[in-house]
């Protein structure tokens, strides 16, 4: 129980931040990238696509955080393994994910990939609603990562990974449909959720449940995870990667969606968390919804999707540290208990 030294993959926004806010929370952290980074933490320089040289880079490190593109992160949780130390990652990628897994049934070390937003927080949240009833029927979860202020059809700006949005628009989505676990297309089953009062549209996406599914086969009847956007977006994402074939060339389309939607820094991070289930033989249905903003971090405004992403894996890493979570083996998102979660000293950023 306990550690200090992490090294922090990848020092985008995501990362650089991630970074600081586990120097707040005590830790002893050294960022690595491709280039030299200023900060109050010192940095290293290298290539972390060359998979022979990490493990020489990560073995003076009790720890690894990897905000990394998902394609790295096989080789990243591969080099901890190998030494035996903590890995955690922010991917909704289904295959790294069952990589991970197999490493796990061998760790001397702890392995957490999925601990950002979704997969990651949203999973937390929606296990803590549906333990509040003695039977659930059905979990739903929602989450979008949107400008405030959206301008033309589309309504969106980039300001996550283009890499990570179009892997989830096309992939194939994991569900429990009337107690069936099947999988279903991506940017389907298209619904309107309101989050204060602002109209959303939602759809399903790929990687947003995590292990879920496999938690509560044979316990509900219905489980699923979508994004949310605003009106219209859908609709023009299926023209653009079905009707003009953009799912064929992937990095391509990425491409060509950051440079007509570049990132903003006025976002807005859409929650909405739905259960429902039985109560002393009543039907009831419990919800956690939020739209979190841009905050203030270390005397600079930070992007909702930025500060809630970085503080999601922050708080996990914090957990582990004080023996709150197991300290080895593979970490579920569910089974983290929220209240603990929320009392770390990155988790109340998500009370205030």
């Amino acid at each position: 129980m306990g550690f200090s030294k992490i090294a922090v993959l990848g020092l985008g926004k995501v990362g650089h931040l991630a970074a600081e806010l586990l120097v707040e929370s005590g830790f002893d952290v050294t960022g690595i990238d491709a280039r030299i980074h200023a900060g109050r933490f010192p940095s290293v320089q290298a290539d972390l696509t060359n998979a022979a040289g990490l493990e020489a880079l990560l073995k003076p490190y009790h720890a690894v955080l990897s905000c990394l593109p998902y394609a790295l992160n096989k080789e990243v949780a591969s080099a901890a393994h190998a030494l035996g130390i903590h890995y955690f990652d922010l991917t909704e990628d289904v295959p790294t994910t069952k990589h991970i897994r197999e490493l796990a049934k061998t760790s001397r070390g702890l392995m957490a990939p999925q601990c950002g937003l979704a997969p990651g927080l949203v999973g937390i949240i929606g296990a803590d609603l549906a333990a509040q009833f003695e039977r659930v029927r059905s979990i739903r979860l929602r989450v979008g990562a949107l400008p405030q202020n959206p301008t033309g059809l589309l309504g969106y700006a980039f300001n996550w990974s283009p890499e990570g949005v179009v892997n989830e628009y096309l992939n194939d989505c994991e569900v429990i449909e009337e107690g069936v676990q099947k999988t279903v297309s991506a940017m389907e089953w298209l619904e309107t959720v309101y989050v204060n009062g602002t109209r959303l549209e939602a759809f399903t996406t790929s990687g947003g449940l995590g292990t879920m599914c496999e938690t509560y086969a044979g316990r509900i009847e219905n489980l699923d995870y979508k994004t949310m956007r605003y009106p219209g977006h859908v609709e023009l994402m299926n023209f653009f990667f079905h009707e003009l074939l953009m799912r064929e060339n992937r990095v391509e389309a990425g491409r060509i969606l950051t440079n007509a939607k570049p990132p903003v820094e006025d976002d807005v991070v859409y929650m909405h968390v739905a259960a429902e289930g039985w109560q002393a033989g009543q039907l009831r249905r419990k919800e956690y919804v939020r739209a979190w903003k841009p905050i203030e971090i270390g005397g600079r405004s930070r992007t909702a999707i930025a500060w809630t992403t970085s503080a999601s894996v922050v708080a996990v890493i914090e957990m582990v540290r004080a023996g709150t979570l197991p300290q080895k083996g593979f970490l579920k998102q569910e089974e983290i208990p929220f209240a603990p979660y929320l009392a770390t000293r990155t988790g109340s950023l998500f009370s205030a």
